[in-house]
């Protein structure tokens, strides 16, 4: 009796437990994990919040004085020794500007070996002893550099011609010492499933099929700056002629363009940022040059690589107004290159030409690739942005941390289009709401301004608690603009004493994901990147003096 008994027990819980099992699986139909965890982190975050209690200060108005001409020159920091790659043995030297995938380490190490090697050859002009200088500066840094007086080399080496054409159609001449040192080419990184997915449904993986895919919403793509970056600058040329063939910068070009650009969820402002969105699964397609991408091996066994565009020459250009003496240096530097760095060449990856490759043939000018990037600048938010700047006043900000951050955010908002959605909060031991978010006309443009001139440093710091305030503030804004996307940036020295921690809501960053770019000043840097890693953003740090600089390749990739 008592077996009976127990068995019958034992198949009353077994039901039991599947008629609950199976309402809860019910419930749970059609959410997806994202969905929960969003739903969980708003509950969180609102039952924080409550706690925090943040106060509301008083906008103020400034008067609003932007300078129309170019601003490079005084945003654009001084050159400092940590550029140099290789410095120069003679008094008689040239002095070389070439992007990173030539003067960094190993098989990105090849300008570093050759002028090393050159520099070691006790080679003479009419006697007299020669070397050359190595600066690692990116392929739009050399640009701007140059074109805006601020910093003149004696040549530049880019990734790609592309730059310049560029400078000269900024009113500067060039002449080549060789137009090109050694060849690489720029192309979609795709994942497997990306690949299958053009394949299958569009019939072909190139361009014009992954941008039909993009635009219909099939696949997340990535790519860089076009304002920094020469791969980031060549997609888009690519792009903007498989719209409009021969006339990057019509109607036609500027629709399609649009109409890709809606579903891409953030243009990355380094290769880094793109490689970390992609190894979370952020993106299936994704920008980056050949020799990177075979020297990876994780990349070249996992992904495929479709070639575009035009091939990146990295041309040797002499300013054709630096001394004749040093042109003569660099053509004799050209020459042994080319006597003595093929191997090493092909050993760190250039010179393969990748399978599938087709040399586009449309001439651009540089003035068209100048109206090119002002029409990505002008297009791409598709979708307005709704920001918040958390700007940390406590007392370890006080003086020249403090103005950095004030000088830095009034330099750089007129980079910011004034169709987005912008908002003020600054914090101490306690946060306040210094400017709710409003769209980002005159009005509050003036008040943005004389807010952040008025702000003053003293107190603890809690800068988990003001992330949490304008995370909250953001989902208020968005009910109202659904279709939005959130941009959190937080200006600070990075150490935190009061309120939440990182542990704390890291899951609720994580679950609403919604980037939040750092900016440190005089800052501990790894706390920063740690909360920028959490959903694929950037942390800047404002120490490199270039902070205005920084920001508006930030906000001309972003805002």
């Amino acid at each position: 009796m008592k077996n009976k008994t127990g068995r019958l027990i034992a198949i009353i819980l077994l039901v039991v437990v599947l008629v609950f099992g199976g309402l809860i699986l019910v419930r749970n139909i059609g959410k997806s994990n994202k969905e929960i965890s969003e739903a969980d982190a708003r509950r969180n975050l609102a039952r924080i919040v409550r706690d925090i209690g943040a106060k509301t200060g008083t906008p103020v108005k400034g008067q609003i004085n932007f300078d129309s001409g170019d601003t490079t020159f005084q945003e654009l920091p001084d050159l400092s020794d940590s550029s140099v790659i290789v410095r120069p043995d003679t008094s008689l030297y040239a002095e070389i500007f070439a992007s990173s995938e030539k003067t960094g380490a190993d098989a990105d190490g090849y300008l570093r070996e050759m002028v090393t090697k050159f520099n070691n050859s006790n080679l003479e002009i009419n006697g007299t002893p020669v070397s050359v200088m190595l600066r690692n500066v990116a392929s739009g840094q050399q640009v701007d550099y140059v074109a805006s007086g601020k910093y003149v080399p004696t040549a530049i080496s880019p990734s790609s011609s592309l730059s310049v054409k560029m400078l000269n159609a900024k009113g500067v001449a060039t002449e080549y010492a060789a137009e090109s040192l050694v060849m690489n080419y720029a192309g979609i990184v795709l994942s497997k499933s990306t690949y299958s997915t053009l394949v299958e449904e569009y019939g072909a993986a190139n361009v014009q099929t992954l941008a039909k895919a993009t635009a219909e919403d099939k696949v997340i793509m990535g790519y860089t700056n076009p304002f920094t970056s020469a791969t980031g600058l060549n997609f888009l040329i690519t792009l903007l002629d498989s719209y409009s063939s021969g006339s990057i910068n019509s109607q036609k070009a500027i629709d399609g363009f649009v109409s890709f650009q809606k579903n891409i969820p953030f243009v990355a402002m380094t290769t880094q940022q793109m490689r970390s969105a992609a190894e979370k699964g952020t993106f299936g397609a994704f920008v980056m040059e050949y020799q990177t991408y075979i020297n990876d091996r994780s990349l070249s066994q996992n992904y495929r690589f479709i070639p575009f565009g035009y091939a990146h020459d990295n041309p040797l250009a002499m300013i054709s107004s630096a001394p004749e003496e040093e042109k003569a240096i660099l053509r004799m530097f050209a020459d042994f290159c080319e006597q003595n760095g093929k191997d090493l060449a092909k050993r760190n990856g250039f010179n393969t030409v990748p399978e599938g490759y087709v040399e586009m043939t449309a001439d651009y000018s540089g003035a068209e690739l100048v109206s090119a990037q002002a029409l990505y600048k002008e297009n791409k938010d598709v979708r307005p942005i709704v920001a918040v700047f958390v700007a940390d006043v406590s007392g370890s900000m006080d003086g020249s941390p403090l103005n950095a951050l004030q000088n830095s955010l009034v330099n750089s908002m007129q980079y910011i289009n004034n169709d987005n959605y912008i908002g003020l909060v600054s914090y101490n031991q306690d946060v306040r709401i210094e400017l709710p978010i409003a769209k980002f006309d005159l009005t509050q443009q003036s008040y943005f301004l004389g807010t952040v001139q008025s702000l003053t440093a003293g107190g603890s710091t809690a800068t988990f608690d003001a992330i949490c305030v304008a995370m909250d503030m953001m989902l208020a804004k968005m009910e109202e603009i659904p279709d939005a996307k959130p941009m959190i940036f937080v200006l600070s020295d990075g150490e935190t004493n009061r309120g939440n921690s990182l542990s704390d809501i890291r899951n609720i960053v994580a679950g609403l994901q919604m980037p939040i770019y750092t900016i440190g000043y005089n800052a501990n840097i790894d706390a920063l990147k740690e909360i920028s890693e959490i959903n694929e953003a950037v942390c800047i740090n404002a120490g490199t003096e270039d902070i205005a600089y920084q920001l508006r390749q930030l906000f001309n990739a972003n805002m």
